[in-house]
């Protein structure tokens, strides 16, 4: 076995050889950490860690706060590890993950859950650069929370669905944390409601969700599909790495990722959730889905629109209510193989039927 300070030095030099093979330029074969490279780094033994726990730890709490101050704390120095320590940590908004960043907990004994979902109706008209609502019934709704506003589009009766943040109040009259950018009018009969993804991640890369468990509390929360939600809900993010997560319960997706890259989900449980197990979604290239379990869905495996060289191995998918696996729209190039398929509904694999041959999706 290779000593660590040497087998770090030889993962360096394979990353750079795989970079710049075919282009002529030497391999890095003795890499430093360099201002504004962010392809080539020596692989640290040790790098910025933060514990949390609900009575041990660096930071100390049972709630979504205390796991985001983590998440920016180390996030700030330019990546490092969030260690959950072993506790029950019920969440009233997402921890939004930052590039660089570890989660790491310890298994079924770190557990994150979301808290009951209200809803109500908004009140007031509000225009698309308006950055507030005024709710009907704002009795169990807080600073802080996450929550989806939904209306018909009052121009052309289409879905509009935006994920906010409540930053203040006064009464029933709410700040959010970004403008609405669409128009929210009494037309369109609004609503706002504290439903949001355990697990978030928005246009960032290079990270790791491990070894945690994901509640997403169905019988006692609104439904939120997989296209803005699931325990784990990622959107425009590349190099993402999910492992040995139990995502379980949720009125949804257990995994979702959308236009997402390289995204890597191995050993994970994902079960009993309203909707799809995993989502690779629509756009995301060369998923990697291997090894994992994924048990009484609605779908097990579902490629959305446009996935294509993805991998889908060595899973077991049991007691799925229609297909364990689906692949339709623009999937192309995929490969799924040694998987085992038990008990599904409607069918073990279903290839959707599209619109024509430019639709449908080819050398799957």
């Amino acid at each position: 076995m290779l000593p660590r300070s040497l087998a770090a030095l030889v993962l360096s030099v394979l990353a750079s050889s795989t970079l710049f093979a075919d282009d002529g330029r030497p391999a890095v074969t003795s890499p430093r950490a360099t201002s504004g490279d962010t392809a080539v780094e020596p692989n640290w033994d040790e790098r910025v860690t933060i514990s949390v726990g609900n009575r041990e730890g660096d930071l100390i709490g049972s709630t979504e706060k205390v796991l985001q101050a983590a998440v920016d704390s180390v996030a700030r120095l330019g990546g490092g590890t969030v260690k959950v320590l072993p506790g029950t940590y019920r969440l009233r908004n997402s921890v939004y993950l930052a590039s660089k960043v570890r989660i790491i907990g310890s298994g079924a004994e770190s557990v994150l859950i979301k808290e009951p979902s209200s809803k109500t109706k908004i009140l007031v008209d509000s225009d698309w650069y308006d950055q507030e609502v005024t709710l009907e019934d704002a009795k169990n709704f807080r600073v802080g929370d996450g929550v989806v506003i939904r209306a018909k589009n009052p121009h052309n009766g289409g879905a509009t669905v935006l994920k906010r943040t409540l930053v203040a109040r006064s009464g029933n009259r709410f700040k959010l944390d970004k403008a609405l950018r669409e128009n929210i009018w009494q037309a369109g009969e609004p609503t706002i409601a504290t439903s949001f993804p355990l697990i978030s991640g928005e246009f960032i890369s290079d990270c790791l969700i491990e070894n945690i468990t994901l509640d997403g509390n169905r019988e006692k929360n609104d439904h939120f599909d997989g296209n803005y939600s699931g325990c784990i809900f990622l959107q425009d993010c590349n190099r993402m790495t999910i492992r040995g997560v139990e995502a379980r319960n949720n009125n949804g997706d257990g995994i979702s990722w959308q236009i997402c890259h390289d995204v890597v989900v191995e050993n994970c449980h994902s079960h009993d959730n309203a909707d799809l197990g995993l989502h690779p979604g629509s756009g995301s290239q060369r998923p990697l889905i291997r090894g994992n379990r994924i048990e009484r869905c609605n779908i097990g495996i579902f490629f959305c629109w446009g996935v294509k060289y993805g991998l889908a191995e060595k899973n077991t998918i049991e007691g799925i209510r229609t297909a364990s696996v689906s692949i339709g729209h623009r999937d192309t190039d995929n490969i799924v193989r040694d998987n085992i398929i038990k008990n599904s509904g409607v069918a073990g694999v279903l290839f959707r039927p599209e619109r024509g041959p430019s639709f449908a999706g080819h050398r799957n």
